[in-house]
């Protein structure tokens, strides 16, 4: 699937604004404060960066779920995504010449992180997932938490799954987060 994703598309793409809009709803959930207040995630960067990755990861999966006009969508949020994190290597900033070098570094973990969590989101492994979660997201720590973690995320790729492609495209109804 991740391999799709990285593919030189021959037919005319989803509109950027699709898939930038999809990447806002997607950060908008991961921004959700209970994954920080309930879910005991570290307000850190790289931890939001996790957490956005499984989000868009979510959308992707339930996209490309939605034959060949959802695998142009998926395209486009993926694309949207690496942009966006290019972006805020900017806005750090990192210079133009370091640009290249820590963008290989980040497309690395995220292309880790998506194959990491797309096997367990796919065959509903609960256990496989939170390990997957624990080691990312907890860097190593709370197993409790990355298991309430990874129920939640099941339940979303559920959820997502129950609506149709136009509802996740315009806005996609998320799991409830755990208390």
């Amino acid at each position: 699937m991740l391999q799709n994703l990285l593919r030189s598309r021959s037919r005319s793409p989803a509109p950027p604004r699709a898939g930038e809009a999809l990447y806002a709803l997607a950060v908008t959930q991961a921004r959700d404060p209970g994954f920080y207040t309930t879910l005991g995630v570290a307000d850190r960067i790289d931890a939001r960066f996790e957490l956005y990755t499984l989000h868009v990861l979510l959308l992707v999966l339930r996209l490309r779920d939605g034959g060949d006009r959802g695998g142009e969508a998926a395209q486009v949020l993926f694309d949207v995504y690496v942009s966006a994190l290019d972006n805020a290597l900017r806005e750090l900033g990192v210079g133009d010449v370091s640009v290249g070098k820590k963008m290989r570094k980040l497309g690395e973990a995220l292309y880790g992180r998506m194959t990491a969590y797309e096997t367990p989101l796919r065959d509903g492994d609960e256990t496989a997932l939170a390990e997957a979660l624990v080691r990312n997201v907890y860097a190593g720590g709370d197993e409790a938490q990355g298991l309430r973690l990874a129920r939640y995320a099941l339940a979303c790729r559920k959820s997502l799954a129950d609506q149709s492609l136009e509802a996740v495209e315009r806005a996609p109804a998320w799991a409830e987060m755990p208390v």
